[in-house]
């Protein structure tokens, strides 16, 4: 399966930069995560990502190939928008006959298989579904259409929680056995944090930062500990801490640098207890964010 790559993206509107020279590579049969607020950027991205606009510079191939107005790209794309467009009066059933006659790669069995899962009504027309029915259905297809690349634009947003881990588990499935290449945009980092293995901040057009998670989380390490009477935080000093905080006799901060040489020194501290717990991705954002002089809440909320 191809990877994607963004070389200097730039697209504007009304002389102001949605997108502002946007450079990544998103490897194949990877799950990278895109993340920010409303109106960073993300649906632009995504859209250009898979050839519906054409950027004011830069280019966007996948699998070494350009992919604006080139259709032999664009059949190995699904893009998954946040508003799905069903045809009117249209079933599953219907737009599964309509995307069979349009997209090569569709696969019956695979439907089939999207179809028993989800259980939706494929004859009811979809313009009668909820909100998170529609999503389900959008998935159901897009599945089905095997693509070598999919790009979800706020995917997650309406699924329940159950129907949501699903999702994740198709998704990892698909990458893990096909190989499949995919984006996935929200403003929620708590809903992609257990799928994605790479991250990228969008924040007013500019990608601020791309990162594996395995690489985010090395000499990131938090303490909780346990000290009696009170407890200067200045014996902490010869450590490079942040998101220092105090709860009557529990310390607790995100300190740099390797696990045994910090594990060591707190222990020489004498506490009545300490431990090294995991981070969330939403803690190791705020700590590399505010690092760079940003505030973290600004950025997705």
């Amino acid at each position: 399966m191809p990877e994607i790559k963004i070389n200097s993206v730039t697209m504007s509107y009304a002389k102001e930069k949605s997108l502002d020279s946007i450079n990544a590579v998103i490897g194949e049969g990877s799950i990278f995560g895109l993340i920010g607020s409303n109106g960073s950027g993300k649906s632009t991205l995504l859209r250009t990502m898979c050839g519906i606009i054409k950027p004011a510079s830069g280019e966007v191939l996948v699998g070494g190939e350009p992919v604006f107005e080139n259709e032999n790209v664009r059949q190995k794309i699904v893009y998954l928008p946040d508003e799905q467009y069903f045809l009117p009066h249209c079933s599953i059933n219907d737009m599964k006959d309509t995307l069979r006659a349009v997209r090569t790669s569709f696969s019956d069995k695979t439907f089939a298989k999207m179809r028993d899962i989800f259980k939706l009504d494929c004859d009811k027309k979809v313009a009668s579904f909820s909100k998170g029915m529609k999503k389900q259905a959008s998935v159901m297809l897009g599945i089905a259409s095997t693509p070598s690349c999919l790009l979800c634009d706020e995917t997650f947003d309406g699924l329940d929680p159950v129907v949501r881990q699903l999702v994740k588990r198709i998704l990892a499935d698909e990458s893990a056995e096909r190989g499949m290449t995919t984006v996935i945009a929200s403003h929620n980092l708590r809903e992609i944090e257990d799928i994605c293995d790479t991250v990228g901040l969008l924040h007013k057009g500019q990608l601020l930062f791309v990162k594996g998670l395995d690489d985010m989380k090395l000499g990131l390490h938090k303490i909780q500990a346990v000290f009696s009477g009170d407890f200067d935080v200045a014996r902490l000093s010869p450590l490079k801490i942040s998101g220092y905080e105090r709860r009557g006799s529990l310390v607790s901060f995100i300190a740099h640098g390797e696990a045994d040489e910090i594990n060591a020194f707190v222990a020489a501290l004498s506490p009545a207890f300490y431990e090294m717990v995991p981070m969330s991705l939403e803690e190791i954002f705020i700590t590399e964010m505010e690092e760079k002089g940003y505030e973290f809440g600004k950025l997705v909320y």
